[in-house]
């Protein structure tokens, strides 16, 4: 079945409290040297498979084998455990470039972010970097400092520092929106976070690896960051993904290398890419796919268009629609049948135990020939009132889908036409949608840059997106028998 129908609104506060068991403020955090304690193997253990739930699954096969491989060789090196067995390193089905790691050993990244990476080094740079925040029980000293209990939420800022000030209402909305879509992760500090680095070139070095990859898998995080603001018609290259949640990779560069100078080691460039040839690309199909504004779910069944001037991040429970003047996210909730009931409570959940959420009114409509209701809330928040729109479709008798949409008072317009487009898709057009998939290709005497780019499948920025993809800078070319990735559509 596909994952977005077993969502609900509010299915990440489980997670939360896995986590309070030897993250509270008053609790004896163990040294960076210290092994993995029994208290930090259950806390991981218990949220492990809720960390699944909320990245894609773990992918299994030859591709996840080969980073289990890498992972647990590089955790290692930490002293937090005596052998690979003490770590479980999962490949994520996400295509978030994301990766982070909890405690008792659980590291985790998502493949999205491993085909951004040009080495076996960089791979074990990015798990290293990770292992380092669980090796300094860097969640474990937020938590402390914050006197707050949960791992997850810490982007709920996103939204209401923006549009809803923060007020408690606009703190409530935020994680409704947020949860179930892959965007809930640790924000650590900067000193953390260079802390992090720090270890993770340590590893690195200790592994016999090239330390410098710490810094070139940075880069490479610094211009898909701006290669997608650029893409998005963002002015500046914020996103709520690894590089952004791990704050300021450009800068960060530096102290890398700095850090790096002087050693050396291998990076098994060629072994790395071979090994991740025919890794599947951006969306899987299973989840829905993103194609420029539209979204389309063959197994759902569904299409909808995003309105102009927003870009989407999709989620393995929700789809996210952003936008200067609003946000929006189109998921699902338990449907019996009744539409208005739906909506009521969708408005309940988002409100939380915090605040009576209800819509003024409730309105019954059909789009595309589907039965579809709708409700606006008025809500006071710290910078102003701000509307709620809640969109509902009846897809059949046991399953809905609804747009929750967030904007300033008055400008819900800017969401119509994206509730107007929401259709059910043929099979023949299901049917079409295939994955993006990675083709590692050796170059031959003759392929430029251009030639080699022009295979990639897109239709805008082929050029810029193969740079970004294969680490290459503005100005470098390409040397016959060198080996570069290639973004092919594939079964």
């Amino acid at each position: 079945m596909p994952r977005m129908n077993r969502i609900a609104l509010g299915s990440t506060a489980a997670l939360s409290l896995a986590l309070t068991s030897c993250m509270g403020a008053g609790a004896n955090i163990p040294s960076a040297s210290t092994p993995i304690t029994q208290s930090e193997a259950q806390t991981g253990a218990e949220a492990h498979p809720q960390f699944l739930a909320e990245f894609g699954g773990a992918m299994s096969g030859p591709h996840a084998q080969y980073v289990q491989q890498i992972g647990k060789n590089i955790a290692v090196q930490s002293g937090l455990g005596n052998a690979q067995s003490d770590f479980t390193v999962t490949l994520l089905n996400s295509s978030v470039n994301n990766a982070f790691a909890i405690p008792g050993g659980y590291v985790y990244t998502t493949r999205q972010l491993v085909t951004l990476m040009n080495n076996e080094a960089e791979l074990a740079g990015v798990l290293g970097h990770e292992v380092g925040h669980v090796a300094a029980r860097h969640s474990q000293r937020r938590q402390a400092k914050a006197q707050q209990n949960s791992l997850l939420g810490a982007a709920g800022a996103i939204i209401s520092g923006i549009i809803l000030g923060d007020s408690g209402i606009g703190q409530q909305i935020s994680r409704g929106f947020l949860q179930g879509s892959q965007l809930l992760t640790l924000r650590f500090s900067r000193s953390q976070e260079l802390q992090a680095d720090e270890l993770g070139i340590q590893y690195l070095t200790r592994a016999g690896y090239d330390p410098h990859a710490m810094a070139t898998v940075l880069q490479s995080l610094a211009a898909q960051n701006a290669l997608d603001a650029s893409l998005q018609g963002r002015g500046n290259a914020t996103v709520p993904e690894w590089a952004s949640t791990h704050p300021d990779p450009a800068s960060r560069v530096q102290g890398a290398l700095q850090r790096a100078a002087g050693t050396t080691g291998v990076t098994n460039r060629d072994t790395f890419l071979t090994r991740i040839d025919g890794m599947v690309y951006g969306d899987d199909p299973e989840q829905g796919v993103i194609e420029g504004r539209q979204f389309i779910h063959p197994q759902l069944r569904l299409s909808f268009t995003a309105p102009q001037g927003f870009y989407m991040v999709n989620g393995t429970r929700a789809v996210s629609i952003n936008g200067q003047s609003g946000q929006a996210q189109l998921t699902t909730a338990p449907y019996d049948g009744n539409l208005g009931n739906y909506v009521r409570n969708v408005f309940r959940s988002l409100g939380g135990n915090q605040q009576t959420l209800a819509p003024a009114a409730l309105q019954q409509t059909t789009v595309n020939g589907l039965p579809a209701a709708y409700g606006t809330a008025r809500v006071n928040s710290g910078s102003g009132q701000v509307d709620v729109v809640v969109f509902a479709y009846e897809f059949s008798n046991g399953q809905a889908y609804h747009f929750a949409t967030l904007s300033q008072a008055g400008r819900s317009g800017a969401f119509t036409p994206m509730f107007n487009s929401m259709r059910r898709i043929s099979q023949a057009e299901a049917s079409r949608v295939v994955p993006r998939r990675i083709d590692v290709v050796t170059v031959r005497s003759g392929d430029t840059v251009s030639s080699l780019a022009n295979r990639m499948a897109y239709d805008t920025a082929k050029e810029q997106r193969f740079r970004v993809l294969n680490g290459l800078g503005s100005r470098d070319a390409l040397r016959a028998g060198q080996k570069v990735k290639l973004v092919v559509r594939g079964g």
